[in-house]
């Protein structure tokens, strides 16, 4: 028997199927992870194939050293998505399949952890009256069965186990303890459903793919329950993917009530134990809901009878490190490949998505009103340059800070919305103008007071403050514009006796910490919850009835064609933070434009007129989903290769434009927006195609690409951020 394997190593050089024989006492199936020699080392790699006959002399084909684990840990289903994206997104295999295992599992640093337990062996046996601790310990065993052997030996001895043992009195047994993830509050759920959601869930039952069109707080996730509740009363498994780990804990919450020990979940934030744990009760059938961030859709779940994806419109549904994917076609894919339903969830969906059901592509399901029958909260447009002419330069306009006082003695609660984290963006010296920049990466780094440090957020390296300027050697400082930690320590001085709380990146870098924050809010009256995009979304308190907007212009004027949606979604999600019980709720949106379009469309709820602007716009510009954009970044340490390469490939494209001139709108070869990123140089050419022959041309553009550089070269497809 020989063995198609592919080499655990991502380089592009190797990146094709070895063929190895399997030795006679050794069992080897489809899917298992083996050790094999290659050249002077042994090397893990995966068999994604078997056969009898060998494609190469037998006497030159090495033998496999020796397997793994006696499982496959890639399933048949996960081979063909390897297939799908490396054809589709042209990966190496290597980089494909390794997202289907747990990278400690991968490298050998985790593994399963037993605990040993004691049980009664001799139930008749009577120790002497003196032997006390005997006593107690054997009267706790006919109690409780077993026992662990740390309760036991804390409570009476390891010295006491050891004897009884000895004697034959206790016998043991090695249990494998998994490591939850959560510990959840369990609250009861079961809501009754209204007319529309009932039609939904009735609506959503083909294998094709849905987009469930609900404003915020129309019951999405009751609907996303009872359609995966439907699913396994016929025996089949789901998928549900939220966007942010800070919605982990209230979906958790939900689905536990509802699903118990069905439901698993997986995400960046769960240690390297706890990931491996989830991902082999997934593996073993022991879990048949499974919840998580992008990478769950790689889950290694059978029989899969809906897939959901929460908040399909999300930048973080696409990655942008290598391997490149977008988390939509590794769902449509899984979808098709289970005959089962895909449904796209959101308030806001992308213009890419929401086109795609005015064509017919995708089935349009509607949820236009709230599920308790409220109104959405009104958002008053406050003009900050108009705040600025009669005296207040503060941050907060007058209106925002008199509807926080109302608030904190209503004893209810707010939450304060910027997109931007630290104390200030920037520190400038105002006399010559230099403004303190990161080595490796080319931005400005931005303050963090509380660690009285200038962090840079593409990176992590952190700096001195500055005291004088490195220049001019002046301490004319200039404080950049306002992060969420100011946003902090101005609304303490305003309401000092108020709990205001901070949710970040910062502030959730630890374990739990978004549970902890979360909770502790939700417990707090009256409190303020201030923070970025991770509490835009999905988080539903009874008690916040305002929503303040510190900077709603942030996101807008940006060099990106998506830079208007992005502000519309934003404003859209948080608002609906407010106002989601009994009590209405409003929103304080703070702009120095309050005359731009998206202003007006956002403050009436109005997507489906924003998005026939916003459409309208792309389509006479030529832009996604119109168009397709294509871009192939070079990035390098040493500058002049990366440049060579985009040189190169830049030449034979143009080539390319006199087969294709009116199919390629736009061809142009630059430096990125970030020029240096982690001390590497970059450069990027930018192709824009019609959509008739844009297949065609892009498998042409990535073989000339990949042509010129293995492992330097990154090629994305409408990519989420141009910068």
């Amino acid at each position: 028997m020989f063995a198609q394997v592919i080499i655990d190593q991502d380089i592009k050089a190797i990146d094709k199927v070895f063929e190895y024989s399997v030795p006679e006492n050794m069992s080897v199936n489809i899917g298992m992870r083996v050790f094999v020699p290659f050249g002077k080392r042994i090397l893990q790699g995966f068999v994604i194939g078997l056969n009898k006959n060998c494609n190469y002399q037998e006497n030159k084909v090495k033998p496999i050293y020796s397997v793994v684990e006696d499982f496959s840990a890639i399933k048949e289903e996960m081979l063909a998505i390897m297939k799908f994206m490396v054809e589709k997104n042209h990966l190496t295999m290597a980089s494909v399949l390794r997202l289907f295992i747990p990278s400690q599992m991968r490298e050998g640093k985790v593994r399963e952890i037993f605990e040993t337990f004691y049980l009664l062996a001799d139930k008749n046996y009577t120790p002497q009256l003196n032997a006390k601790k005997q006593i107690a310990l054997i009267e706790k065993l006919k109690l409780s069965g077993k026992c662990s052997s740390s309760v036991l030996g804390e409570e009476f001895g390891y010295s006491t186990i050891k004897t009884l043992y000895d004697k034959g009195v206790l016998e043991k047994e090695k249990i494998q303890i998994e490591r939850k993830p959560f510990v959840v509050e369990q609250i009861d759920n079961k809501v009754k459903l209204n007319q529309m959601q009932i039609n939904a869930i009735q609506t959503i039952k083909d294998d094709k793919t849905y987009l469930l069109h609900g404003v915020t707080g129309s019951g999405k996730t009751e609907v996303y329950m009872n359609l995966i509740e439907r699913e396994l009363s016929k025996g089949k498994n789901a998928i549900m993917l939220v966007p942010e780990i800070s919605l982990t804990p209230q979906i958790m919450s939900n689905f536990k009530a509802r699903f118990g020990d069905f439901v698993a979940v997986l995400h960046s934030g769960l240690s390297a134990g706890e990931k491996f744990d989830e991902w082999k009760r997934i593996f073993l059938g022991k879990a048949r809901i499974v919840i998580g961030a992008r990478s769950a859709i790689f889950a290694p779940i059978e029989n899969l009878g809906i897939i959901i994806i929460d908040e399909e419109h999300e930048q973080s549904y696409i990655s942008e490190s290598n391997p490149r994917y977008n988390t939509h076609d590794i769902a449509k894919f899984r979808a098709k490949y289970n005959c089962c339903p895909l449904l796209l969830g959101s308030a806001t969906p992308s213009v890419e998505t929401y086109q795609k059901a005015v064509d017919g592509e995708y089935q349009l399901v509607e949820l236009p009103t709230r599920a308790n029958g409220k109104e959405l909260p009104s958002i008053q447009i406050v003009d900050m340059l108009g705040e600025i002419r009669t005296g207040n330069s503060s941050i907060f306009s007058n209106q925002l800070v008199a509807d926080l006082a109302n608030v904190i003695n209503n004893k209810k609660q707010a939450m304060i919305f910027i997109n931007r984290r630290g104390y200030s963006s920037f520190m400038r010296c105002r006399d010559c103008g230099y403004v303190a920049q990161c080595s490796d990466c080319d931005v400005s780094l931005v303050y963090h007071r509380e660690d009285n440090r200038l962090k840079c957020h593409y990176c992590g390296k952190q700096y001195k403050v500055l005291t004088k300027c490195p220049k001019c050697h002046s301490d004319n400082i200039k404080y950049g514009a306002v992060g969420t930690e100011q946003v902090v320590a101005k609304l303490k001085e305003l309401f000092p006796d108020v709990k205001v709380l901070r949710m970040d990146n910062d502030t959730t870098s630890t374990k739990n910490a978004h549970q902890k924050i979360l909770s502790e809010f939700k417990n707090s009256l009256p409190s303020i919850l201030v923070g970025t995009q991770m509490i835009a979304k999905g988080h539903d308190f009874e008690n916040v009835t305002l929503v303040g907007i510190v900077d709603a212009d942030q996101s807008l004027f940006q060099a990106d064609y998506r830079s208007t949606e992005r502000t519309f979604q934003l404003i859209t999600q948080v608002s609906g933070r407010a106002g989601r019980s009994k009590d209405e709720g409003k929103v304080v949106l703070q702009t120095y434009a309050p005359r731009h379009y998206v202003y007006k469309f956002a403050s009436n709820y109005d997507y489906k007129g924003f998005f026939r602007k916003e459409a309208n716009i792309r389509k006479t510009a030529e832009f996604p989903p119109f168009s397709r954009i294509i871009r192939i970044l070079f990035s390098d340490i040493n500058e002049n290769y990366a440049r060579e390469m985009l040189k190169l490939c830049y030449t034979e494209i143009e080539k390319l434009k006199e087969t294709y001139s009116n199919e390629i709108l736009y061809l142009d070869a630059m430096k990125s927006p970030l020029k240096r990123l982690q001390n590497k140089y970059r450069y990027q050419i930018i192709i824009r195609l019609k959509l008739d022959k844009a297949d065609e041309i892009e498998k042409q553009v990535f073989d000339i690409a990949n042509g010129i550089s293995k492992n330097n070269v990154f090629i994305e497809i409408n990519p989420s951020n141009m910068a």
